[in-house]
Parts: C-alpha cells; structure tokens; sequence
C-alpha cells in the first residue's frame, strides 16, 4: 500500500508574528486577501470540486445513513443471495441481508475510523516532529530514530502487527492505523520547522524573550498549515483503505459492525455466484478514496504545496 508524503515546502506564505516581530500573515488561507486567493484557485480546481461534491455527499450519507437506511442492517429475513432489484438495489448476502443497508451504515464505519486515525496522527505525529525540529541535538536524534523505525516497516504490516497484539475492535484498529501514519506527519512538521526555526521573525521573537511555548505556536505552526492540510486529506482515504484491508483479514472492527471491507470478505466466496456482494463494496472503497485523492491534489495545487513524495 503506498503512502503519501507532502513535500514541505510552501509558496507565498509569510512569516506569523507579534507587532514589531514580522510582518502580518500572507497565508494563502488565514488573511482575507489569501483566503479569496484560494478560493479562486480552489474553484479553477475541477479535480478538486469533484472530490469535494463526493465527500460531502459520502458524508451525508454517514450522517444520516441509519434514518435513511431502507432496512434494518441485520435483518435476515430477505432472500439469500438475491441479485439487484427494485427491492434491494444492491441485492442481499449469503445471509439474507440488503446489502444496501450495510453499505449505508458501513459509510460511518469508514469515515469514523479515515478521519479520527488522521487526526490521532495529525496530533502526535506533529507534536513529535514540532520537538525534534525546534530543538534538534539529542531531542531530535531521539524522535528521528524513532520515526525511522516506524518508516522501515510497510504501512499494511504494521498496521496488522499492532492489531494483532492488542486485539481487534473500533478504537485499536483506529489506534494502529494512526501509529502507522504518523511518521508522514512527524517528517514534514521537522523539515518545516528546521527552516523556520531560523527565520528572522523566529529569531526576532526569541530576543524578544518570547518562550519557546510562543514561538512554537504563534510563529511555527501558523507557517506549515498548507502541507499538514493536504497530508490530512491523503490520510483520510489511506485510513478508510487500511480499515478495509484490515477487516477484509479479519483485524477490522467487530465482526457484527457492517463496513465495506468485511462485505468484501463475506462476498469472496461467491464471486462467481453473487458478484454484486464483492463488487459494490469494492466500488464504494475506489469512491471514496478516489474523491479524498482528487480533493488533496486540488487543495495542493490550491495552496502551492511543492511536490509528492510516495512510499511503497
């Protein structure tokens, strides 16, 4: 599975700072003149206004999945292995469930596990590489060292390994999906501050006597919005695709829970009797990976994020 790695590097972005520190912020989102500028930049997006009507849609969805839902997820009082009709859109299981219900109340699943492992990594993975960048010396070493070892192992067989020793379920599966990723974080949130740590404006609110509390937050974070942005969006789709590979193996969340990927496990056996119950899910996976996909290259193109890194 590959991950993806915004490159730090930022246009247009100006240095955050007190009165009499730097200049005010020409960030391409956090002033008024460079929030109409990327918004401008955004709507010449197509890629990225596509992504963004089929998140939001997918996200409807997950909100209101279970009022909209036109059966009970669990109920098995339907016909087995039914194709798609008028009744059941995307047919029913082996079991005698609406596949389409379970695809609607899986979307939340999904989303749950995509957005709150992204944030987990966001958080750590950036407080981390906040450390290890400002301070550099034995701290960074440290942190470095650390992050290289998770970065050594593919995202897939750690994931699996971590579930596989603190056991499966909702919050550990979310758990080993944002230790995974948090490396992406940690090494663009270092690289940004190795650089603006030794700004004039950095430099300027250090005499001034600002702490490094301050400075951190009010002078280094503001500064690398734009990538962590764009890395939060890629997250999100790698998290929905490794809740999905998880338990497609069997190390996703419980086994009673509809989500896409334990339909892709129960349809594997009948590929050539009931593709609908393999294939649907398959597709509502592509989707919404796909959709986050398009909306991180708009927003990078939005923002001026420089260049791609990806690891296998």
């Amino acid at each position: 599975m590959a991950r993806v790695v915004s490159a730090p590097a930022v246009e247009g972005v100006s240095p955050v700072g007190q009165a009499g520190v730097g200049p005010p912020a020409d960030l391409p989102v956090g002033s008024p003149s460079g929030g109409s500028r990327f918004w401008r930049r955004l709507r010449r997006e197509r890629k990225a206004f596509v992504g963004l009507v089929l998140i939001a849609l997918l996200a409807v969805v997950a909100v209101i999945g279970p009022a909209v839902a036109p059966h009970h997820p669990d109920a098995d009082d339907f016909g087995i292995l039914e194709p798609p009709s008028l009744a059941h859109p995307m047919g029913t299981d082996s079991f005698g469930r609406d596949l389409f219900s379970r695809m609607i109340i899986g979307t939340r699943v999904s989303f749950s596990v995509g957005i709150v492992a992204a944030a987990a990594a966001l958080v750590v993975g950036g407080l981390l590489g906040l450390l290890a960048g400002y301070y550099g010396r034995w701290v960074d070493s440290l942190i470095s060292r650390a992050i290289d070892l998770l970065w050594a192992f593919p995202v897939i067989i750690l994931a699996v390994g971590l579930v596989a020793v603190f056991g499966a379920g909702f919050r550990n599966v979310t758990l080993a999906i944002a230790v995974a990723y948090l490396d992406d974080f940690a090494r663009i949130v270092r690289a940004e501050t190795l650089g603006l740590r030794e700004q004039d404006f950095t430099l300027a609110a250090r005499a001034l006597g600002a702490t490094d509390r301050r400075i951190m937050g009010r002078h280094i974070l503001p500064n690398m919005v734009a990538p962590l942005i764009v890395q939060a969006t890629f997250a999100v789709g790698l998290g929905i695709l490794s809740e999905s590979t998880l338990t497609f193996l069997g190390l996703g969340v419980n086994p009673a829970t509809p989500t896409w990927g334990l339909a892709l496990n129960e349809g594997r056996d009948f590929v050539r009797q009931a593709w609908w119950i393999s294939v649907f899910p398959g597709l509502a996976i592509v989707l919404t990976v796909m959709s986050l996909n398009l909306f991180g290259d708009g927003l990078r193109d939005a923002l001026d994020v420089k260049g791609v890194a990806e690891r296998a």
